[in-house]
C-alpha cells in the first residue's frame, strides 16, 4: 500500500514539474526586467541630474562671461574715446606745427632776402670804396707832378742868377717833397664806411744858408704853396668776417685715420663732401658750416687731382678768397697759399669785384664774383679713426 501511495506521488510530481519551471522562469524574466528598467530610471534620473548641474554651471559661466565682455566694452569704448581725444589733440599740435613751419619759412625768405641785400650793398661799398680810392690815388699822382713841377721851376730861376752881392743869400733850394700816396686801412667787418685821413707834410723849408759871392744883386721871392690838401676822404669798404669755422673733429698728424660720414669721401685723413645745388659762395660756405665743415683748402697737387676726379665736370666753389684785401688770397684752413692752379690770366679781378675763388670744370681756378651762381661746391673735414 505504501508502495503505490508512492508511486502515485511520483507521477503527480512528474505531471507538475515542466509548470513550476515555467512559473520559474516568467518570475526570473519579470525581476530581470524590472531590474533592467529600474536601472534605466536610475541612468535617466542621474543623467537629468548631471544636466541640470551643467546647464546651470552653464549658466553662470555665461552671466560671468557677459558681464566680462561689458565692461571689456566699456573699457574698450573709454580707450576709443580717449584715442578720439588724443588724435584731436595730435591733430592741433599738428597744425601749429605747421603753422609754425610756414611762419619759419617765411622768415627764413625774409632772411635770405636780407642776407642777398646786404651782401649786394656790401659788394657796392666795397666797389665804391676802390673807385674813390683810385680817385684820389689819381689826384695825389696829379699833385706830385704838379709839386715836382714848381720846384723844378724854382731851381731854373736860381740857376739864371750867376751872381749875389757879398753878405747876401741865394734863394732856397727847395727839395722834391715825396708825397705819400693815400694809404687806405685794411677793411675789417664793419657794416658802415669810415674815413681814414692822410696827412702830407705842411712846411717847407725856405732859406738856405749857403754863402755866395757879391755880385747877385738881390733874392728871387719865391712863392710857394704852404700847406697842400691834408685829409682824404678814403671809404674803407665793409667785408664779411673770413674767420674759417671750427672743424668739428680732429686728427692727429700721421696718425691713420680714414673713418668719414655718410656721403663723404676719404683721402689723405680728410673727408671731403660734393655738394650739388645752385649756390652763392657765402652760401655754399654757410652750408659747409652746417655740415660741421668748411669749404676745401687745396694744399698740394694730388689732392687737385683727387678733387678734380670727383667734381663731375661742374664748376664749384672752393675755401680761397680776397675779401679782406685785393689779391691777398687766403685759405678757408688759414694756412699760406703754398699751392695754386690759376687758369691762364687769372687771378685779373674782372669788372673790380671778382673775389672768390671757385674751381673750373678742367680743374683750373678762376676768381669770380661771390654773388654767382654754380651748381657745385666742395667741403673739407678731417677724418677720425
Amino acid at each position: 500500500m505504501e508502495e503505490s501511495s508512492y508511486s502515485e506521488v511520483l507521477k503527480f510530481h512528474r505531471r507538475h514539474q515542466p509548470c513550476c519551471r515555467r512559473g520559474i522562469q516568467v518570475a526570473l524574466l519579470g525581476l530581470l526586467t524590472a531590474a533592467l528598467w529600474t536601472g534605466l530610471l536610475t541612468l535617466l534620473l542621474l543623467w537629468h541630474w548631471d544636466t541640470e548641474r551643467n546647464l546651470k554651471q552653464l549658466g553662470e559661466t555665461a552671466a560671468w562671461n557677459i558681464s566680462q565682455v561689458s565692461k571689456d566694452l566699456e573699457r574698450h569704448t573709454g580707450d576709443q574715446m580717449a584715442q578720439k581725444s588724443q588724435a584731436s589733440q595730435m591733430l592741433q599740435n599738428m597744425e601749429k606745427i605747421g603753422a609754425e613751419q610756414k611762419k619759419m619759412k617765411t622768415q627764413d625768405s625774409e632772411l635770405s632776402q636780407n642776407l642777398y641785400g646786404l651782401l649786394e650793398d656790401l659788394s657796392n661799398l666795397k666797389s665804391q670804396g676802390l673807385n674813390e680810392r683810385h680817385t684820389v690815388l689819381n689826384s695825389l699822382e696829379r699833385l706830385q707832378e704838379e709839386v715836382a713841377k714848381l720846384w723844378i721851376e724854382l731851381r731854373m730861376s736860381n740857376v739864371q742868377t750867376p751872381r749875389v752881392t757879398r753878405g747876401k743869400t741865394l734863394p732856397p733850394t727847395l727839395p722834391i717833397l715825396p708825397i705819400v700816396p693815400a694809404t687806405v686801412p685794411t677793411p675789417g667787418p664793419a657794416t658802415a664806411p669810415t674815413t681814414a685821413p692822410t696827412m702830407v707834410p705842411v712846411a717847407v723849408p725856405t732859406t738856405a744858408p749857403t754863402m755866395v759871392p757879391a755880385e747877385v744883386p738881390t733874392t728871387v721871392p719865391t712863392m710857394v704853396p704852404a700847406a697842400v690838401p691834408t685829409t682824404v676822404p678814403a671809404t674803407a669798404p665793409a667785408t664779411v668776417p673770413t674767420t674759417a669755422a671750427p672743424l668739428s673733429l680732429s686728427s692727429t698728424p700721421g696718425s691713420m685715420c680714414n673713418m668719414c660720414p655718410e656721403k663723404w669721401v676719404n683721402f689723405q685723413r680728410k673727408c671731403y663732401y660734393f655738394g650739388e645745388g645752385a649756390k652763392r659762395w657765402i652760401q655754399a660756405r654757410l652750408a659747409c658750416s652746417k655740415l660741421q665743415g668748411r669749404l676745401v683748402s687745396i694744399h698740394s697737387q694730388e689732392e687737385q687731382d683727387f678733387l678734380v676726379k670727383h667734381i663731375n665736370r661742374k664748376e664749384s666753389w672752393i675755401g680761397l678768397r680776397d675779401l679782406n684785401i685785393e689779391g691777398n688770397f687766403v685759405w678757408m684752413d688759414e694756412n699760406p697759399v703754398n699751392y695754386s692752379n690759376w687758369r691762364p690770366g687769372e687771378p685779373n679781378n674782372g669788372g673790380e669785384g671778382e673775389d672768390c675763388v671757385m674751381m673750373l670744370s678742367s680743374g683750373q681756378w678762376n676768381d669770380a664774383f661771390c654773388n654767382s651762381l654754380l651748381n657745385g661746391w666742395v667741403c673739407e673735414r678731417l677724418a677720425t679713426c
